[in-house]
């Protein structure tokens, strides 16, 4: 309990300490999010969100955020979050199906998912869930009533991504012992597919690749991020970016509690060269709604760089991968699926 109590006041005292770098921006969201922010309690929440207050100057209705996952939020803690100020609920559910959870070695079952969102959609009405796709053994038919069931909870935004395997971890050993089959392209893509055209027609816009959102329900902090706008993180491993260069915070908690108390600022400071930032934006833009604008792309990086953009991008717009309409370059629906993969293919690279 002493070292939660060190880390609140170390977090509040971070806060304090990096508003200089806010420029009498306004703070238009904040996000409790990375771990498992939901061990807070509300009062210590709250005193967080005060800290905010008190050293900048936020907008009038900002998104406040917290992530978390089903076993985390039963009724009272639900209830006692609907109190405090925090007004989204991002949940990671991943999946209505027993033997999926477990496969994913995910702490929550599948009736505690449907309950957690059962409750929260008493008194919250930003919520997002959080969908896995690309599940080995998964059938099409199972990924939809994934999605239906998530629907009929009326919630208003999906984040979903594709199955990914990481180093040392249970999915991985199942999968190095042959007990489940590797993640398939193609499935994650017909999954991806089945995704896009049920929530579209659900009245969704896909305005990120990941993520979907009704009307006035796409995810503030988030977009932020996507299209370039600068965000400050609190915490041990928290990232920021200025517009110029990129920051983060030691990932170890005793030491990054340490520096705090002693008034220092415990991160490296990476500055972005001008294909740094190019190769980001067209990253981040190719995955939105927003697209990647020629303008801008002149204005800010040079001809030289909108030159070779366009004759990169050449061989997929022939290929009806991508599209060029009022001068902005984005994905067509075919395309989506490989944005990532096309992006990189259109990075700057070696130039500085």
């Amino acid at each position: 309990m002493k070292k939660k109590d060190e880390m609140v006041l170390a977090l509040a005292k971070e806060i304090r300490l990096r508003k200089s770098e806010s420029d009498n921006e306004q703070v238009e969201t904040i996000y409790f999010g990375g771990g498992t922010p939901s061990v807070l309690t509300s009062e210590e929440i709250d005193f967080l969100i005060a800290a905010v207050y008190e050293n900048y100057s936020v907008a009038e209705n900002p998104e406040i955020t917290l992530e978390a996952n089903p076993d985390d939020l039963s009724s009272e803690r639900i209830l006692e979050l609907s109190k405090s100020k925090i007004n989204r609920l991002s949940i990671g559910i991943q999946s209505f199906f027993e033997d999926d959870l477990r496969m994913m070695n995910r702490a929550h079952n599948s009736e505690e998912a449907q309950k957690c969102l059962q409750e929260a959609t008493r008194y919250f009405d930003n919520i997002s869930i959080d969908l896995i796709y690309g599940v080995p053994g998964m059938s099409n038919e199972k990924w939809k009533q994934n999605i239906e069931r998530a629907l009929s909870f009326g919630i208003p935004h999906v984040s979903s991504y594709a199955l990914t395997v990481e180093p040392k971890t249970a999915l991985k050993k199942l999968i190095d012992t042959g007990k489940i089959a590797e993640p398939n392209d193609e499935v994650a893509q017909e999954h991806f597919v089945i995704l896009v055209d049920t929530l579209e027609a659900n009245g969704f816009i896909h305005y990120e690749l990941s993520n979907f959102g009704k009307e006035n329900y796409f995810s503030k902090n988030n977009s932020a991020y996507w299209l370039g706008k600068k965000y400050i993180g609190i915490g041990p491993s928290a990232h920021s970016y200025d517009g110029v260069s990129r920051s983060w915070n030691i990932a170890n908690n005793p030491l990054y509690i340490k520096s705090i108390d002693a008034d220092k600022l415990p991160n490296e400071i990476e500055i972005l060269s001008v294909s740094d930032r190019y190769n980001e934006y067209i990253m981040t833009g190719l995955r939105t709604i927003w697209g990647v604008s020629l303008d801008r792309i002149e204005s800010e990086f040079g001809k030289s760089y909108l030159d070779y953009l366009k004759k990169q991008a050449r061989k997929y717009l022939n290929d009806d991968l991508l599209s060029i309409e009022n001068a902005i370059l984005k994905p067509t629906k075919k395309g989506k699926f490989l944005t990532d993969g096309i992006a990189s293919d259109l990075f700057y690279l070696n130039l500085e």
